[in-house]
């Protein structure tokens, strides 16, 4: 898995990812997409929708799955680094009418880069060139963070951690695959990051 992003002229970037690449990307979106939940029913009209979003609160309470918990964190540092009653209230409040939100916009990037994945069409030798237009690279950059977040979560990976020790793993690990995973997704983040600033 070595493949990076270029600039497109234009705008946009471009990857080779064989089918292997795909596969992988794919099942971790679908798993990340069961992980954040389904959506909210459509609604008659988007007048309806747009009303209703506006009076659905949302969860007041954090998740209680850690990677959940990382995917949408407490506004204000939660409970166990703010003891604050005032303070938990606040985050309390403000998750009740952000999540739903953020939630619906995590479901999106997922399946942008799901549908980029399933348009692929193989240029040869099992594998394809991703061409991504500049508002689906920020999709992308979505979906690409919130994967590494939920398997770093997994891995127990802090923000110390150069991944030094991660990469010392022997391979009959049963880590291995989901480091390898989480390294090779933080090249395709940062090779995108890099081809938009071009």
């Amino acid at each position: 898995m070595a493949g990076h992003f270029e600039p497109l002229p234009g705008g946009g970037a471009a990857v080779p990812l064989d089918e292997v690449e795909v596969s992988i990307l794919r099942s971790l979106a679908v798993q990340l997409l069961e992980l954040v939940g389904p959506g909210e029913a459509p609604g008659d009209s988007e007048a309806e929708d747009l009303l209703a979003s506006v009076f659905n609160d949302g969860p007041s309470e954090p998740p209680a799955d850690p990677v959940l918990a990382r995917l949408f964190p407490d506004a204000y540092g939660g409970p166990d680094l703010v003891p604050d009653d005032d303070v938990r209230a606040a985050s309390a409040e403000f998750r009740r009418y952000t999540e739903n939100d953020l939630r619906a916009r995590k479901r999106d990037d997922a399946l942008a880069l799901i549908r980029a994945l399933d348009a692929l069409t193989p240029a040869g030798q099992g594998g394809a060139v991703l061409r991504l237009k500049p508002d689906e690279c920020r999709q992308w950059l979505g979906a690409l963070n919130d994967l590494r977040l939920a398997i770093g979560t997994r891995l127990e990976v802090t923000d110390e951690e150069d991944g030094g020790e991660l990469l010392r793993l022997p391979d009959t690990d049963p880590r291995k695959p989901m480091v390898m995973a989480y390294l090779w997704l933080g090249g395709l983040q940062e090779t995108l990051v890099e081809s938009l600033m071009d």
